[in-house]
C-alpha cells in the first residue's frame, strides 16, 4: 500500500510539474510575451528562466527555442532608459541551451540557425577595474558588439567575450574562450580559442 501511494504522488509531482512548466512557457501570446520587442511565431523560452530582463529591447525571430535555467537580460539593469532598442537580438530557428547566458549591454547579435550547446556565456561588456578604491564588480567596463554568423556552432560552455565577431558556419570548441575574430567556416578552440581548421569552398579543405 505504502509503495502504490508513493508512486501515485511521484506521479502527481511529476505532472504537476509538466503543466507548471507548459503553462510558464513564454511564447507568442502568452501574457509576457507582450513586453518583448518582438517574439516570433513558433518561439517559445521554457519554464524555469533563470533571469529575463530588460525584454523590450530583445528581439527573438521565429522558431527559436530557449532551453530552461536561461538567461537573457539587457541593459545594465531592468528598465534601463540607456539601453539601445535592440540590444539583444537572436534570429530565425536558434537554439538556446540548457542554462546559457546572453547579457547585451548594447549589442549582442545572433544570425539565423545559431545554436548554442548547454552553459555557453555570450556578453558585449567588460568590468571596469581603473579605480583601484572600488569593487571590480561595481565599475562598468568598455562595451564592445557581439555578432555570431547564420549557421553557426557555439559548444558546450564556451564564452563569447566582449568585441568578438564570430563568421556564419563556423564552430566553437566546448570550453573555447573567443575574444576577437572567428572567421566564416572556421573551427576555434581552446583558452583563448584558437583557429583549429579552416573548411568550405574558398579553404582548400573540406
Amino acid at each position: 500500500m505504502r509503495g502504490r501511494l508513493h508512486r501515485l504522488k511521484g506521479k502527481l509531482v511529476h505532472r504537476g510539474w509538466a503543466r507548471i512548466r507548459t503553462f510558464g512557457a513564454i511564447h507568442p501570446g502568452s501574457h509576457r510575451s507582450e513586453k518583448f520587442g518582438h517574439l516570433g511565431e513558433g518561439s517559445i523560452i521554457s519554464f524555469p528562466s533563470t533571469a529575463i530582463d530588460g525584454e523590450k529591447s530583445i528581439h527573438i525571430g521565429a522558431g527559436t527555442l530557449v532551453a530552461s535555467w536561461a538567461t537573457l537580460a539587457a541593459g545594465y539593469v531592468p528598465d534601463d532608459p540607456d539601453t539601445p532598442p535592440r540590444a539583444l537580438v537572436i534570429g530565425e530557428r536558434c537554439v538556446i541551451g540548457l542554462r546559457s547566458g546572453i547579457i547585451a549591454h548594447q549589442s549582442v547579435e545572433l544570425g539565423d540557425d545559431v545554436w548554442l550547446g548547454q552553459d555557453v556565456f555570450i556578453t558585449d561588456g567588460n568590468h571596469g577595474y581603473d579605480d583601484t578604491d572600488q569593487p571590480i564588480g561595481s565599475q562598468k567596463g568598455s562595451v564592445e558588439p557581439v555578432s555570431i554568423g547564420d549557421n553557426s556552432w557555439i559548444g558546450h560552455g564556451a564564452i563569447i567575450l566582449a568585441g568578438s565577431r564570430i563568421g556564419r558556419n563556423s564552430i566553437v570548441g566546448a570550453g573555447a574562450v573567443v575574444r576577437g575574430d572567428v572567421p566564416d567556416y572556421s573551427i576555434a578552440a581552446g583558452v583563448p580559442a584558437k583557429i583549429v581548421k579552416r573548411f568550405g569552398p574558398d579553404s582548400g579543405s573540406t
